[in-house]
């Protein structure tokens, strides 16, 4: 059986019959799952609960019951699909949604290294969806440098930047994969006729498959680095951190690395240092990275032929 722990049934939800509280944990997993994949079968039921096809069959017709617009049976696949009147009938918090998708809910690519923002949870279920399907929405978005612009994307994972939640997408309006605010889009809405094509899905996003390994160590300017070093689990004095290419800006300046070429930045505010810039070579938002200039080869190659 899967772990699966959802929201709390709101207690005062007329709605909802007294039922044992494994059979609400269920019926909570339907509308979840109706909500943010688009999507329930009875097997999902069946592997996720450990339970009977009689015991699944009971519980989604119970909930069709409770919520008959939310649902309906698409007979060719034998699946149970989210109806336009979907209206939730259990409660849950944004923290909540959050929590579970970054947790493995239904196997969504999602990245999270700490905080969250405030995202529009219709706008929020509307990109899962679109995930989980492969298909393209359509959205209205507000950037600091064009204001309000209708695009199309292909969203394929949500990512957490330690400040706020992104959706990492191929813009067809830039022709190129890139990261959107999820508060900065005001409305959202799933492409059901548009085709994906091979070079907008996740496997072409080469800033998202590529592997970055980066050596942090305790910054220069520390007077105590044993300290540092037994702070962040270092072994041998550095810090060894694998992530994708397309989270390394973010990444070091949540952790506020130092990055500039001789630890110059210094100051309680940067207790780690990168010893390794040349592995950025390539990385597109290395603008974010504290510091961060192009290497030379005299200052950080010894004066070797760079082979990149």
């Amino acid at each position: 059986m899967k772990t699966f722990i959802p929201p709390p049934p709101a207690p005062d939800n007329r709605q909802i019959p007294d039922l044992p509280l494994s059979q609400k944990e269920r019926l909570e997993f339907i509308e979840f799952r109706l909500y943010y994949l688009g999507e329930i079968r009875r097997a999902d039921l069946i592997e996720q609960f450990d339970i009977g096809s009689a015991g699944a069959t009971r519980d989604l017709a119970l909930y069709r019951q409770l919520a008959p617009d939310n649902m309906y049976l698409q007979g060719s696949t034998k699946t149970y699909v989210i109806g336009l009147g979907f209206i939730p009938i259990f409660e849950r918090t944004l923290e909540q949604v959050l929590s579970a998708l970054s947790h493995g809910f239904g196997n969504l690519p999602c990245e999270i290294p700490q905080s969250l923002s405030r995202p529009n949870m219709a706008v929020l279920a509307t990109i899962t969806r679109a995930i989980h399907r492969y298909k393209a929405i359509s959205v209205r978005y507000c950037s600091i440098s064009s204001g309000w612009v209708d695009r199309e994307l292909v969203p394929h994972s949500l990512v957490n930047n330690g400040q706020r939640w992104h959706v990492r997408c191929f813009d067809r309006r830039s022709k190129e994969f890139r990261d959107f605010v999820i508060t900065r889009i005001e409305s959202a809405e799933i492409l059901e006729t548009a085709g994906v094509s091979k070079y907008e899905r996740m496997e072409s996003d080469h800033q998202w498959v590529r592997i970055v390994e980066l050596i942090l160590v305790p910054h220069p300017a520390q007077e105590r680095p044993e300290i540092i070093e037994r702070d962040y689990g270092m072994v041998n004095g550095s810090l060894k951190v694998e992530l994708r290419a397309a989270l390394a800006g973010y990444f070091l300046r949540q952790w506020q690395v130092d990055c500039s070429p001789d630890g110059g930045l210094g100051g309680d505010g940067y207790q780690l240092y990168l010893q390794n810039p040349l592995a950025l070579y390539g990385v597109k938002n290395l603008m974010l990275a504290p510091g961060y200039c192009a290497p030379t080869l005299n200052s950080t190659n010894s004066g070797k032929k760079n082979d990149e």
